[in-house]
This record gives C-alpha cells, sequence and structure tokens, in this order.
C-alpha cells in the first residue's frame, strides 16, 4: 500500500484555503480524489493522474506564490512515491 496521507494533507489546506482560485482549488480536489477514491486503477495510473493535473496548473497566473510552491512539494512527493514502486 502507498502511504499518500501528507500529500493528502497538503491537498486538502490547498483545497480549504479561500484565498486560492477556484480552478486552483478544483484541480487539487482533483488530484486528491485520483488519489483516495479511484479503486480501479493501479498506483502508477493514480500518481501519474494527480501529477498531470497539478503539473497544468502550476503556470497558473494568479496562483499565490506560496500555493504554487505547494503545488511543486506535492509533485516532488507523488514523484518520489512514484519512483520507489
Amino acid at each position: 500500500m502507498v502511504d499518500v496521507e501528507p500529500i493528502v494533507k497538503i491537498l486538502s489546506e490547498i483545497i480549504d484555503d479561500r484565498s486560492v482560485p477556484r480552478n486552483i482549488r478544483t484541480a487539487a480536489e482533483s488530484a486528491k480524489k485520483s488519489l483516495i477514491e479511484d479503486m480501479i486503477n493501479e498506483w502508477d495510473v493514480k500518481l501519474s493522474s494527480a501529477i498531470s493535473v497539478l503539473d497544468e496548473i502550476t503556470n497558473d497566473p494568479n496562483m499565490p506564490g506560496y500555493t504554487r510552491t505547494q503545488i511543486w512539494n506535492v509533485v516532488s512527493m507523488l514523484e518520489l512515491v512514484k519512483n520507489k514502486l
């Protein structure tokens, strides 16, 4: 089993932060759902999906700087988990 709890916690913080634009919160929620709710796909597919969703929003000019840093950290954590599989 892959431990994604710390990643999900950071994504939840982004989702709950009302200063973050809605499209970014929606992308974070989509990444979170792909990690915790999708029981059909294998872990490498789940991780790749979450990385893809988060990578798409990192260039959003409306994203607060601290949120961008959080997203980059999450992507790095996801890539580390993926490489361990």
